[in-house]
């Protein structure tokens, strides 16, 4: 399995912009399909983007505010949160998986996960 550290969370105000980063080592980077997920408190974890190859897929909540790229000569996948709402506060974190045949948007779907950074977005 890969190993995966986030970094970038943080406190901000709603309208503002953070990035996070996802650094991976262990596996084969440029071959592994990655994800965010985020889990707020008393709710379940939820799929938010996904990258494969250079493909990406979002849920329709973040879609067109956030923004999934991945450096595979740095092993790192990123996600770029613009236009922040109180409603994206939660711990994000970041997953991995080897498959790479279609999109991934369930936590079942990833084998290796990062220990999640909070983001908190203040109104």
């Amino acid at each position: 399995q890969v190993q995966l550290v986030e970094s970038g969370g943080g406190l901000v105000q709603a309208g503002g912009s953070l990035r996070l980063s996802c650094a991976a080592s262990g596996g084969t980077f440029s071959s592994y399909a990655m994800g965010w997920f985020r889990q707020a408190p008393g709710k379940e974890r939820e799929f938010v983007a996904t990258i494969r190859w250079m493909l990406t897929s979002y849920a329709d909540s973040v879609k067109g505010r956030f923004t999934i790229s991945r450096d595979n000569g740095k092993s790192t996948v990123y996600l770029q949160m613009n236009s922040l709402k109180p409603e994206d506060t939660a711990v994000y974190y970041c997953a991995a998986t080897p498959r790479n045949t279609r999109w991934y948007t369930t936590p079942r779907d990833y084998d290796s996960w990062g220990q999640g950074t909070q983001v908190t977005v203040s109104s």
